[in-house]
């Protein structure tokens, strides 16, 4: 029995979060809360295997609250919704802890395959939520080289360029000059593109496709 606790800024959200998930069966969901401070103690006091943490909170807020999960208490996974999120903030989420990224208008059986998928282990985001980063990779153009996947593999922790260039030992314009390359290679498009493909070519990223809304 996978347990869940929602903290929804909309108490007519969590109601109705509450019903869908337990006709699903295999689901129980122990609290429900319209505050991230109340939020926390529950997850705190209760150990439940996830929480669903709604972006309306602010991004900043909720990022914050998952820094603390994932300082204290790791044991419970979070699964950021909204009603919009962007790819940038799919990313953002993702990096600072989050193990899976939904948006309010998806399917009931999107949202469960996210919540079964976190609670299996994975990182989870629907594919409507990538725009640049599924791009195939071009053919006919040169492998990356080393000091590039080097780049990409900092991009992909969330590194801005000037904490890469420290990292390497090397320029802050020479890092754009790798990031320019990289792009060119691999016909991916921003930053935020190349570490969702990074994590996806990892297997660290599961996706699903649902039909626009």
């Amino acid at each position: 029995m996978v347990s869940v606790a929602v903290c929804d800024t909309e108490p007519i959200a969590i109601e109705g979060l509450r019903s869908l998930l337990e006709s699903a069966g295999g689901l129980r969901v122990v609290a429900a809360e319209t505050s991230l401070v109340d939020g926390m103690d529950v997850v705190r006091e209760l150990r439940p295997s996830l929480i669903m943490l709604d972006k309306a909170f602010g991004i900043h807020a909720v990022m914050d609250l998952l820094k603390t999960l994932r300082e204290t208490c790791a044991g419970t996974l979070a699964v950021v919704w909204s009603s919009s999120v962007s790819e940038a903030e799919a990313l953002r989420f993702l990096q600072a802890g989050a193990a899976g990224v939904v948006r309010k208008t998806a399917s009931l059986e999107t949202l469960l395959n996210c919540i079964q998928a976190v609670a299996a282990g994975n990182t989870w985001m629907e594919q409507e939520l990538l725009r640049e980063s599924d791009r195939p990779v071009r053919s006919g153009h040169s492998p990356l080289t080393a000091r590039e996947l080097q780049v990409m593999e900092l991009v992909e922790r969330g590194m801005k360029n000037k904490d890469i260039a420290v990292a390497l030992g090397i320029r802050t314009g020479t890092v754009k000059i790798h990031l320019k390359h990289i792009f060119e290679k691999t016909g991916i498009r921003g930053r935020y593109g190349l570490a969702l493909s990074g994590l996806k070519e990892k297997g660290l990223l599961s996706m699903a496709t649902v039909e626009p809304v």
